[in-house]
């Protein structure tokens, strides 16, 4: 419908009658001239006529109007973009039939009283929301098997993004990993979600704008080797809690948690990222591949055949990032196979039975003769650091539990005591709030580092050129 300002008075409705009835009589005589033409806009319907509110004569098609008589037509933009700046944004009309036709008159340059003139839309040439060129590549990041991410930058405002470019082959189609990826992020809207921007789709490829995010975990604690400052570890955890918590309440598993996952932002933001072979989990469980997170962060269960998990598969990989976080290397960095994965992990937790897991010996690939049999260790025998700070061991002894169903899920972890010295406003924040939102929640700099070095202009670690997508 056409956007109407407030009536006016009745005289000048009276006027607006008269001048109507005579541009309807020149229609019909099919001679438009430009002096009987006092106003400028008038609403027209593209399927049949239809009256205007407010107006009680009808108005015919464009189609009855000559074609050298059609002046300056306009019409409202029927997509969005949400790169474009708010100073040229347009007014959508919602309904497909109607379009609000602007004519312009040379004699008098008056307006209608009555209708509001809409916003001039940009030009045609102008870039559009789901176009290739409306984004410029500035440099290669990564590649992987399927993809490659460029460092980019929008045409429409200048922001920086990441560009996900997705080979497409004609006898393969497009890669489910990236149909999974896609179709998850579109509808997930939280501050440490990797926010997803636009979907491009051509013949030869898929690309996925996301917002650009400097830098990565992996980098950062490569940049800061030895660990991390503990009051980082702890907000970093807070975050990547957060997210997963979210996630789960709507029945998501991420199923690749790593460092390389987890992206850092310039102000210290931790958001989840790559959901490509993160899928929903419908209820009652499924089986999936258990060829799925990355050896080092992988669990036992899942390292063992299990194709039965839930939540409490992220919940493994939690624990590790959160050890590696703390004591500056891997929790359970398997050099050779699953077979010397899962012996690492025994060595620290101790082999598993019928006793302390229930089901085990059901497994396809447990079998009790393989394996060297190991008592449980204190965690800070594995990972001294643990001791340097509060409840920290007692958290990741919960989060690293061989048994999938003893482990801690999110929404309990981020109530333990690790974290009771965090301002209580942190749990009351909506999903798109971020935690530097709050009051005297900031990073502490890294060892040899300055404040300055975590200000606003700067990143933590390079480009993101030598991350592993």
């Amino acid at each position: 419908m056409c956007d109407l300002i407030e009536p006016q008075a009745p005289e000048k409705i009276s006027k607006m009658k008269k001048l109507r009835r005579t541009l309807s009589e020149s229609f019909s005589r099919i001679a438009l001239k430009k002096e009987d033409s006092s106003f400028d806009e008038i609403c027209v319907t593209k399927m049949s006529t239809r009256n205007c509110p407010g107006m009680d004569s009808v108005i015919k098609p464009l189609d009855t109007i000559p074609e050298d008589k059609k002046v300056r037509v306009q019409r409202t933009q029927s997509t969005f973009d949400p790169f474009e700046k708010p100073a040229t944004q347009v007014k959508r009309v919602h309904s497909e039939n109607n379009a609000c036709i602007n004519f312009k008159s040379s004699s008098s340059g008056k307006e209608s009283p009555k209708v509001r003139r809409h916003s001039s839309p940009s030009s045609p040439t102008s870039p559009k929301f789901g176009k290739a060129d409306s984004y410029e590549k500035l440099e290669k990041l990564g590649e992987g098997s399927y993809a490659t991410v460029y460092k980019g930058k929008s045409k429409v405002n200048g922001k920086l993004v990441a560009l996900k470019v997705i080979r497409l082959q004609e006898e393969e189609g497009t890669p489910f990993t990236a149909i999974r990826e896609a179709s998850l992020l579109k509808g997930l809207k939280h501050a440490n979600i990797v926010l997803l921007h636009d979907i491009i789709h051509t013949k030869e490829t898929l690309t996925l704008v996301f917002e650009y995010v400097h830098t990565d975990l992996c980098q950062y604690m490569d940049k800061h080797p030895g660990g991390l400052h503990p009051d980082n570890v702890k907000l970093f955890l807070f975050q990547l809690l957060r997210g997963l918590s979210y996630i789960h309440q709507r029945y998501i598993l991420h199923r690749d948690l790593k460092p390389q996952n987890l992206l850092i932002s310039d102000t210290g933001e931790l958001k989840l990222a790559d959901f490509g072979l993160a899928r929903a989990k419908s209820v009652p469980s499924h089986t999936y591949s258990n060829e799925v997170v990355t050896l080092w962060y992988r669990p036992p269960d899942v390292l063992l055949g299990s194709t039965e998990y839930s939540t409490c598969l992220d919940m493994w990989g939690v624990g590790c990032i959160f050890v590696e976080m703390i004591q500056g290397v891997a929790a359970f960095p398997g050099m050779k196979d699953i077979q010397d994965q899962l012996e690492r992990i025994f060595l620290v937790l101790g082999t598993p039975n019928e006793d302390t897991w229930p089901g085990v010996y059901s497994l396809p690939h447990f079998k009790p003769e393989r394996f060297t049999l190991y008592s449980s260790k204190n965690l800070r025998q594995a990972w001294n650091k643990l001791s340097y700070v509060n409840h920290a061991e007692d958290l990741a002894s919960k989060l690293l539990q061989c048994f999938p169903k003893n482990r801690l899920s999110a929404p309990a972890a981020l109530n333990h005591e690790y974290f009771s010295d965090l301002p209580p406003r942190l749990w009351e924040l909506t999903d798109m709030s971020s935690v530097f939102t709050v009051p005297n929640v900031r990073l502490q700099p890294e060892v040899g580092e300055s404040m300055r070095a975590f200000g606003k202009n700067n990143s933590y670690g390079k480009s993101l050129s030598n991350s592993k997508h």
